[in-house]
């Protein structure tokens, strides 16, 4: 028994002292955004609009958006209404959209790729947009508070 006990000891030492995996971002739920900003060329502006209201939900494999306006319509003038969605990707920090479904149809089948920060109940994203046949290419950052159930 004493001889299981000397070597016993060694491995839990090497096994308290062994790095510990990185956890993954706590990324799926769902989001509101809460700030938007794009960078074309030179300039940078917001691209936020309060009249609307937009939620990505991301599950273990998968994301959407909706996006509508808070006229629910009425006024066809600021009538809005986007969605799309599709699977993702997720290594450390990196974050990898491969856009699947969108109401906008030509940007759809394009990949964005994202860094993504979590702190607390707030994701940062940025990265760049670019899709070359449409003539778009702009860094966007986008904040999200995490929807309460």
């Amino acid at each position: 028994m004493k001889f299981y006990l000397v070597l016993l000891l060694p491995l839990m030492g090497v096994a308290a002292c062994a790095p510990v995996g990185k956890q993954p971002l706590p990324i799926t739920g769902t989001w509101q955004l809460i700030a938007a900003t794009s960078t074309e060329k030179d300039s940078t502006f917001s691209t936020f609009n309060p009249a609307t209201r937009m939620i990505k939900i991301i599950t273990p494999t998968h994301f959407a958006f909706f996006n509508h306006d808070l006229q629910m319509g009425k006024d066809s003038a600021t009538a809005t209404y986007n969605a799309g969605g599709g699977s993702y990707t997720l290594v450390d920090s990196l974050y990898t959209e491969h856009l699947e479904y969108f109401n906008a149809r030509e940007w759809e089948g394009h990949t964005f790729q994202f860094v993504v920060s979590i702190r607390r109940d707030t994701l940062t994203q940025q990265g760049l947009e670019k899709i070359e046949s449409l003539g778009i290419e702009r860094v966007i950052v986008e904040t999200y508070k995490r929807v309460e159930k």
